[in-house]
């Protein structure tokens, strides 16, 4: 059995001859089947026939004959096409370019899969072009951009474009269609031959839109056009253009509609920006603000964000400068309050409570309310409105809202000191008259002061309610003393209420020097006998411009009246139990009260309406040394309790006003002096500049100090020896360990 080897294959002992014409036979059967697929007429043709017609030239070395054959068959066919679509005219130009195109790309995919083994082989190893990307470059360079029918098209595309944007209504799939064609041959085809002409012809329609929307509208009007052409365009890419379109005709709109019109669109008067604010038309004022930060929209919300803050300075200035305004203080600041609910209001609703606008707000309030150097003092009184007497029936959370606002305007106050000082006398009284409605909201506030300014800003205030709550108990160990020991006549019937003060803690007041009645003057000594008693090494001294009376009087005809009055106004009121008239310098001699004290207590008594219970000859507003003073027997009053208020001082006021200004700048010297130690002390060396910084920014939690102030501070301690100018060079200052 012969054993299985390799099959041999012969070769062929005659050469094979291939006919001369076979190429031309070839190619002259293919290039009809090309006219007829062209024609429409594919369906009678045999592919597999016609593939392997392919197939055997290029296997024949006839690749170039086949591949260049296609191009002028082709190139032919498409000159042909190109004719036609040219008499076309308007929307029919569209439609016959549509048929030509679909046509076109049937016809080339038909002719890729005959000639698909010459695009495998004799196109891969030539490096020439594809079938099918022949036939879209050939549609391209004979058709599409046929100088005639290119113009016509842009043309065309344009107008209607337009058309649609003046509200008409246009076949949009038949400029998808043009446009995906566009794409389908390359997107520098898209963009050279449409989306460059399209952007240039959108920028000039919306320049020349945008002057007659400017010069017809007013801003929200303008705002809300500008808005509905951006969704229009939006709208148009996604419905016949490329994606990669909207990013750019966006800024077109963007750059016409909005980044050039924009100074004139936000200062338009009656109802640019300005007039939106004072108008509080929210639903335009966020318009505005969506619009204006649209990427294009160059520095659109920086420009806003400064308009706003100097409208806001503007109303601001104008208002803490008005006299009227500040005539009254609790008026003044919730003027204040009001406006700034006003702003944030805006910012949270229409400007996405954005936080730069936010700060700008902030930097306006801190630049006009320190225009006033009376606002410290303002809002530590409103402060004391509120807690005597204006958050009377408000839940907890309504209380803890109207400080949070207050503490809001506090924040702004550079001279948080002036504040300190008004709000410990403010304070003061309210706990010593016992007006504050609220312990609560008391300490509430005092917490917040405390996290705003740290302990040192209500370590004193606290201690105050510390004497408050001590005083209490030391009161009813006194009652209960007197009553242990029998000794409850010594009052004399009298309800003393005393509260003692721990000296430094309080504001200081004067010594005031006034004589008490018998009866309350031996209360008082029995007061002092006891405390002196359980502490010892300590002084009390009596304040009795700082006190209150309840006093029951009897008037014409058996009416009782119970008054309220200041222990100045009792003293006087109790000598008038022994004698029904008494001239002022009597009056004068017998309580010893300082004259300032003297005839505003009078004048309370005397002349003010409704409460006047002495008369007073010759009647007058003002009192005189020469006046005569007289029970009035004939009072009358609807009410059984009847405050007498003292009548406020007025130049008194300022000198008071002026000596806490004077108070305010004595303290923050040792402050100041304090700050550069420590600063030197860190430094050991350092120019002058650098230290009146160094200082600015240290004290700015409490106030900003004058750098003539620091200057002075300065001298001072090189006086002292804690400092010493440098002997090298005269601007820089040592420390002196």
């Amino acid at each position: 059995m012969r054993k299985a080897g390799p099959i041999k294959i012969e070769p062929f002992r005659h050469p094979i001859t291939v006919d001369p014409q076979y190429a031309d036979k070839t190619w002259k059967v293919l290039e009809d089947a090309i006219r007829e697929i062209h024609n429409q007429n594919a369906s009678g043709l045999s592919f597999e026939e016609l593939y392997r017609n392919a197939y055997n030239m290029v296997l024949h070395k006839h690749g170039p004959r086949l591949y260049d054959g296609l191009i002028a068959t082709l190139r032919a066919h498409l000159s042909d096409i190109a004719g036609k679509i040219e008499g076309k005219e308007g929307s029919p130009f569209l439609k016959e370019l549509k048929k030509r195109w679909d046509e076109h790309n049937k016809s080339t995919q038909m002719i890729r899969d005959i000639l698909m083994y010459m695009d495998r082989t004799f196109v891969v190893q030539q490096q020439k072009t594809p079938v099918f990307t022949l036939g879209l470059e050939l549609w391209r360079d004979v058709v599409v951009r046929n100088s005639k029918i290119s113009e016509r098209l842009l043309s065309i595309l344009m107008q209607l474009i337009t058309k649609e944007r003046q509200g008409e209504v246009i076949e949009r799939g038949l400029i998808k269609s043009v446009t995906q064609m566009l794409v389908e041959l390359g997107h520098s085809v898209y963009v050279e031959d449409f989306e460059k002409p399209f952007l240039a012809s959108a920028a000039e329609f919306y320049r020349t839109e945008a002057h007659a929307f400017i010069t017809t509208s007013d801003c929200p009007d303008y705002l809300r056009k500008a808005e509905q052409r951006l969704h229009e365009e939006q709208e148009r890419c996604l419905a016949y253009l490329d994606a990669s379109t909207e990013p750019k005709i966006t800024r077109v709109v963007e750059t016409e509609l909005l980044r050039n019109q924009m100074t004139a669109l936000l200062e338009m008067e009656n109802s640019g920006l300005v007039a939106l604010l004072r108008d509080d038309k929210y639903e335009d004022l966020s318009r505005l603000y969506s619009l204006m930060r649209r990427p294009h929209v160059d520095n659109g919300l920086a420009t806003v964000r400064n308009m706003l803050c100097e409208h806001v300075k503007e109303v601001g200035r104008a208002l803490v400068t008005d006299p009227e305004r500040t005539k009254d203080p609790v008026e003044y600041v919730q003027a204040l309050l009001d406006m700034r609910d006003k702003y944030e209001k805006i910012i949270t609703q229409a400007f996405s409570d954005d936080k730069t606008f936010r700060n700008a707000l902030n930097q306006a309030f801190e630049h006009f309310v320190n225009l006033n150097p009376r606002s410290p003092e303002f809002i530590s009184l409103f402060i004391d409105d509120k807690l005597r007497r204006g958050i009377k029936g408000l839940s907890d959370t309504d209380v803890e809202g109207v400080l949070d606002k207050v503490m809001a305007l506090f924040r702004y106050l550079q001279e948080k000191d002036v504040f300190e000082k008004y709000y410990k006398q403010h304070l003061a009284k309210r706990l010593l008259s016992g007006r504050t409605t609220s312990d609560d909201a008391e300490r509430n506030l005092l917490v917040k002061l405390k996290t705003e300014c740290g302990y040192q800003f209500t370590s004193k205030l606290e201690s105050m309610f510390t004497d408050i709550k001590t005083s209490r108990d030391t009161m009813a160990d006194f009652r209960t003393k007197l009553v242990e020991g029998g000794r409850l006549e010594e009052l004399g019937g009298i309800d003393l209420q005393v509260q003692v003060l721990t000296t430094g803690s309080w504001p200081t007041q004067a010594p005031s020097k006034c004589n008490l009645p018998r009866e309350l003057e031996a209360a008082c000594e029995a007061f002092r006998s006891f405390y002196l008693s359980t502490h010892n090494g300590r002084r009390l001294t009596f304040q009795p411009n700082m006190g209150t009376a309840d006093l029951r009087a009897v008037f014409g005809g058996g009416r009782r009246h119970e008054l309220n009055v200041s222990t100045y106004q009792m003293c006087i009121l109790l000598l008038f139990n022994e004698q029904d008239s008494m001239a002022y310098r009597e009056i004068a001699q017998a309580t010893e009260i300082p004259a300032p004290d003297l005839k505003r207590a009078l004048q309370s008594l005397a002349c003010v309406k409704g409460r006047n219970v002495l008369r007073k000859e010759p009647a007058s507003k003002d009192v005189l040394e020469t006046d005569v003073f007289y029970f009035n027997d004939k009072f009358t009053s609807k009410l059984i309790k009847v405050k007498i208020s003292t009548v406020a001082a007025t130049k008194e006021g300022e000198n008071e006003k002026a000596e806490t200004r004077q108070k305010v700048e004595e303290d923050r010297k040792p402050q100041i002096e304090a700050a550069i130690v420590r600063i030197m002390k860190a430094r050991q060396r350092l120019d002058h500049n650098t230290i009146i910084t160094e200082v600015t920014r240290q004290l700015s939690a409490r106030f900003v100090p004058n750098p003539a102030t620091i200057k002075k501070r300065i001298e001072s301690l090189i006086e002292r020896e804690f400092l010493a100018r440098d002997e090298n060079d005269r601007k820089f200052y040592t420390y002196v360990a």
